[in-house]
């Protein structure tokens, strides 16, 4: 049994306690931080996105952030500012929010593009720069970002090169009846109380998990799969802009960590099938007249259909 996946169940444990039907999105938030990139979710307001978020930063001891994205928002808001100190008169740094492991961005779409795009040196650099000072991000760093696809009102849509900077997009919807009857029974045993979760894994346990998904062995057929899936995203008649050779690489890191986690250390072509929807989903742009036509719940239906009927569907996979 890899280390991988004994921390994965560990961690999925603790955080159930409190969260009901998130499964899924806590695979794909560990896939996430071992991949050393970060996650845009989309979905209603109200579906424990932060909290998901907060619960696994505390499973891993890691430290976290929540800002709360808003038009009036400028770049010092997220990564800090240099300012006089009223006491002494000299002129010192404050680090701002982005300065932690997991930063939540919620509602990322409401802050307006000059502020969107100060995540833009955080998430590809892993280091900030305050008026001509550079200073590192800790490690690991993952941006989690949030944003409402169906509201548009008052808000910026995020521009191709900022979704690329998203290693995989996730859509979560609302909880069944079932589920939904589990969550309001959760808060009546908490006393409305906000739930908080144990620190399961210390640091060199995440460390060698790290270590871990980088060794995961990956054949050569593997790597040919995942650039042919890409490949073919920038022909198809319905897309204006395909997926870049980054999806690539976050198709194989995502592979990885995915292997690692369901306890193997060698990458299956069901790994990449996994994968392919959520590396690929943001990062393919369908033409204008297809966005002019339907709606922002169609869009998502039609791409979903596209990376199934003519992308993994029509290429071979390798055994």
């Amino acid at each position: 049994m890899t280390l991988t996946h004994e921390i994965y169940k560990t961690v999925l444990s603790e955080i159930t306690k409190y969260i009901i039907g998130r499964e899924k999105i806590v695979e794909l938030l560990f896939a996430t931080l071992l991949s050393k990139t970060h996650m845009l979710i989309e979905g209603p307001p109200g579906t424990a996105k932060t909290l998901t978020a907060k619960l696994f930063a505390q499973t891993l001891g890691l430290s976290f952030k929540r800002i709360q994205m808003t038009p009036d928002m400028v770049p010092a808001d997220i990564i800090g500012a240099k300012i006089i100190d009223p006491k002494t008169g000299e002129l010192r740094t404050i680090l701002g929010p982005v300065f932690a492991n997991i930063v939540l961005a919620d509602e990322v779409n409401r802050a307006s593009p000059r502020t969107q795009s100060a995540l833009l040196e955080a998430m590809q650099e892993k280091q900030v720069t305050i008026e001509g000072e550079t200073h590192k991000l800790p490690k690991p760093f993952t941006v989690i970002a949030t944003q409402n696809p169906w509201e548009t009102t008052g808000t910026f849509p995020l521009p191709e090169t900022q979704l690329d900077r998203f290693g995989i997009a996730v859509t979560v919807n609302y909880p069944s009846f079932e589920e939904e009857i589990e969550i309001i029974m959760k808060d009546h045993e908490l006393k409305a109380e906000e739930p908080v979760a144990r620190k399961v894994v210390d640091e060199y346990e995440l460390f060698q998990a790290f270590e871990e998904v980088a060794k995961v062995h990956v054949e050569r057929k593997i790597l040919e799969y995942i650039v042919s899936i890409v490949k073919i995203t920038r022909g198809l008649d319905e897309v204006v802009i395909g997926a870049s050779p980054r999806a690539s690489i976050m198709m194989l890191r995502y592979s990885k960590a995915i292997a690692a986690l369901r306890n193997r250390d060698y990458v299956i072509p069901d790994d990449v099938k996994y994968v392919a929807p959520y590396v690929l989903w943001h990062r393919i742009i369908l033409k204008p007249s297809i966005h002019e036509t339907y709606t922002p719940s169609e869009i998502f239906e039609i791409k979903n259909k596209l990376i199934k009927d003519k992308i993994l569907s029509k290429i071979e996979a390798p055994w």
